[in-house]
C-alpha cells in the first residue's frame, strides 16, 4: 500500500494513496470534530451539521443539485458523525475524480444552511432518534457509553439533546461550524485509481480558499470508578440486549495490538468463545460478539448479545466466566494463531477497495497513529503471545472496570448485580 502525505501552507492534510489497476477513486474530507468536541449547549450540532451540508452551497443551492450531480456519475456518498470525527465522501469511476473533488470540496467550503431546510431537518434528526430508541441493539450502546463515562460528552449520544435540536438556528450552525471546520483540524484523503501528483495539485486548486484558524480541542474524557457498575434501561422486548464492557486506553497505546488480538479470540466469528458458548452450547442467542473502541484520549472494550431474557443471569455468570478464563489461563497456541489469522484476515478484507482504504488512512490519522500499512499490522499481530495477552487480561478485566448496560425488563436486577464480579 502506498501512501503519500502533504500538509498544505494553510495547514490542511492531504494523504493520497494511490491503487494500482483499482477501477474506481474515493475522495474522503474528516474534520477532527464530533460529539466528544461538543458543549452541553451544543449536543448533536455536529451530526446535524453532517446533515445540512447536504441541503445546498454556494454553487449548487438545493440538495437535488447535489445529488443529481453525483448520480450522474454513477457516485455513491455519504458521511457519518462519531464521537471525534466527522467524514464526507463520494466514490465513482477513477476518471471523475476532478468532479469529485470539486463537490466534497463545496460541500466543506460552502454549505449556505437554508432556514426552511434546517426546519426540516429537525423532524428527520428526531425520527432518527426515535428509530435507534426502538432497537434496543442499538440503543443498549448508547446506554452502555452513559454507564462508562456518565454525564460528558464521551457519555452523550452522537445524535444528541432533543431540545438542542428543536431550538438549532441557522447562526448556532454557522457559529459552530466556523469554531471546527478549520484547516488544521481537517484533511482529503484520496484513494484508488489515481496519480498522486495529480491528486495533490486538484485539492490546493479546489481547497485554495479553506478557512483556518484556531482548533478547538475537546475536553479530555475522565473516567472514575472503584466497583462492577449496573444500569438498566426497562423496556418491553422479546429479547434482552446487553453490553459487558471495560475501560481499556487510547488508540496510540502499546497494548492496542494485543487487545485486538484478545478481542478476536473471544468474538471473532463461528468458531470465538463467545459465539460457541452462547450460541452453540447454551443456544440462548442469535449473535454474541466483542469489539474495541479505542479514541485518542480513552478506549473501551465491549461485549454485546441478544439474549433469552429468562435466562439474562445465567447469561451474565457465564461471560463473566469467559472473561475470568483469559485472566487464569494462558490461551492454548493453537487457537491464538487461528485469532490471529481471523484478525489479519479481516484487516485485509477491509482495505480491498477505494473506500476502505480511505477510512483505513484516515482513522489513523485522525486517532493520532503512524501511518502503518495491512502488512505492517499483520507483523505486530503475529509477535504477540499468550503471556501478552494474558498480562493484558489482568490489566483490564476488574472489578474497578467492570461495567454492564442491559435493555429489556428484568425482574429481578439484584441478582444480576450479585453475579457482576471476578
Amino acid at each position: 500500500m502506498k501512501y503519500y502525505k502533504k500538509v498544505l501552507p494553510s495547514g490542511l492534510r492531504v494523504i493520497v494513496l494511490p491503487m494500482k489497476d483499482s477501477p474506481t477513486v474515493t475522495v474522503l474530507t474528516m474534520v477532527e470534530t464530533g460529539s466528544e468536541y461538543e458543549k452541553r449547549e451544543e449536543s448533536g450540532m455536529s451530526h446535524f451539521l453532517e446533515h445540512m451540508c447536504f441541503k445546498g452551497t454556494k454553487n449548487r443551492p438545493k440538495s437535488i443539485d447535489i445529488s443529481l450531480e453525483l448520480d450522474k456519475i454513477g457516485a455513491a456518498n455519504n458521511a457519518f458523525t462519531n464521537y471525534e470525527w466527522t467524514g464526507y465522501y463520494a466514490k465513482a469511476n477513477s476518471k471523475h475524480v476532478g468532479k469529485l473533488i470539486d463537490v466534497i470540496s463545496d460541500m466543506y467550503l460552502n454549505p449556505t444552511f437554508p432556514a426552511a431546510e434546517l426546519e426540516k431537518e429537525k423532524g428527520v434528526i428526531i425520527e432518527e432518534m426515535n428509530m435507534y430508541e426502538d432497537l434496543p441493539q442499538r440503543k443498549v450502546q448508547m446506554v452502555f457509553s452513559s454507564l462508562l463515562y456518565g454525564d460528558q460528552p464521551a457519555g452523550w449520544p452522537i445524535l444528541g439533546n432533543r431540545r438542542v435540536i428543536k431550538n438549532a438556528t441557522r447562526e448556532k450552525f454557522v457559529s459552530y461550524r466556523n469554531a471546527h471546520y478549520v484547516a488544521h483540524s481537517s484533511m482529503v484523503v484520496i484513494a484508488g485509481g489515481v496519480e498522486q501528483g495529480r491528486a495533490f495539485n486538484l485539492v490546493k486548486k479546489t481547497f485554495k480558499d479553506i478557512k483556518d484558524g484556531k482548533k478547538r480541542n475537546k475536553r479530555p474524557v475522565q473516567v472514575s470508578q472503584k466497583s462492577p457498575r449496573l444500569k438498566i434501561a426497562d423496556k418491553e422486548t422479546d429479547q434482552t440486549h446487553l453490553v459487558l464492557g471495560f475501560k481499556t486506553f487510547k488508540a496510540t497505546d502499546k497494548r492496542s495490538t494485543t487487545l485486538h488480538v484478545l478481542d478476536a479470540i473471544l468474538g471473532s466469528g463461528m468458531s470465538s468463545r463467545l459465539f460457541q458458548r452462547l450460541r452453540e452450547e447454551m443456544g440462548v442467542c442469535y449473535y454474541a460478539k466483542s469489539s474495541v473502541n479505542e479514541f485518542t484520549d480513552h478506549g473501551d472494550f465491549i461485549i454485546f448479545s441478544g439474549v433469552d431474557s429468562r435466562r439474562i443471569v445465567e447469561v451474565v455468570t457465564v461471560l463473566v466466566d469467559e472473561v475470568k478464563k483469559l485472566k487464569d489461563v494462558e490461551v492454548p497456541k493453537a487457537e491464538l494463531e487461528k485469532a490471529k489469522e481471523s484478525y489479519i484476515g479481516g484487516l485485509f478484507m477491509g482495505v480491498e477497495s477505494s473506500d476502505e482504504v480511505s477510512f483505513f488512512a484516515a482513522e489513523q490519522e485522525i486517532l493520532g497513529r503512524k501511518f502503518k500499512t495491512p502488512k505492517q499490522i499483520e507483523a505486530e499481530i503475529r509477535k504477540v503471545t499468550a503471556k501478552d495477552v494474558q498480562k493484558l487480561a489482568r490489566q483490564i478485566f476488574t472489578d474497578e472496570n467492570l461495567n454492564l448496560a442491559i435493555v429489556g425488563s428484568i425482574p429481578d436486577k439484584k441478582k444480576i448485580q450479585s453475579v457482576l464480579h471476578f
